[in-house]
């Protein structure tokens, strides 16, 4: 069968970082993500890297879909003008969402929303509820330490072999684009 990614999750921090690569990198990603005809599923806030990626996008023709909840929008998160946002009950409901409406995943940096957000899909792929393919932005080298991290769960025997997640590492946004764009060989290990 033959998968065709049309709608991309990108998951990432509503504050911008300490490196000005970040915010850069977001905006690069939705502008392309944007001319080549990907639909943006986000958050829904207009603040750090979250705003950046959404208003490059939107500014180059995207469609963009935000995500979000009452809670969030109220304690950090302003609606993304111009964004048609989807508001759920919950964060667990948010997730969902964001997972159900998109075919693939875009980590760019991000701090422990973000973490979750990339773990919960791993999880599903690693007890065979997606093969949905996820694409780790490493700006900066920012993901490295994630990297160890997992390496050295595997090592401890509390995790899979790495092989058993369909998890992708690029380094430019323009990398990102080119694996969004030959995506069939990203869904070879897919039951469906």
């Amino acid at each position: 069968m033959k998968n065709k990614i049309k709608s991309v999750a990108v998951y990432c921090g509503h504050q911008s970082g300490g490196n000005p690569e970040y915010v850069r990198d977001a905006q690069r990603v939705g502008e392309l993500l944007a001319y080549h005809k990907f639909t943006l599923v986000f958050g829904g806030g207009d603040v750090g890297l979250m705003g950046a990626v959404a208003t490059a996008a939107l500014n180059n023709g995207g469609k963009v879909i935000g995500v979000s909840t009452k809670c969030v929008i109220s304690m950090q998160e302003p609606i993304h003008a111009g964004v048609e946002t989807k508001i759920t009950k919950g964060l667990s409901a948010r997730k969902q969402k964001m997972y159900d409406i998109s075919d693939a995943f875009v980590i760019l940096p991000g701090g422990i929303g973000t973490l979750d957000e990339m773990t919960d899909i791993m999880t599903k792929q690693q007890v065979g509820e997606t093969c949905k393919p996820i694409f780790v932005l490493n700006t900066g080298k920012y993901w490295e330490i994630f990297g160890h991290l997992m390496t050295y769960m595997q090592q401890e025997l509390f995790m899979p072999d790495l092989e058993t997640y369909n998890l992708h590492i690029v380094n430019t946004p323009d990398d990102l684009i080119r694996n969004l764009l030959n995506s069939d060989k990203f869904f070879l290990k897919c039951n469906y």
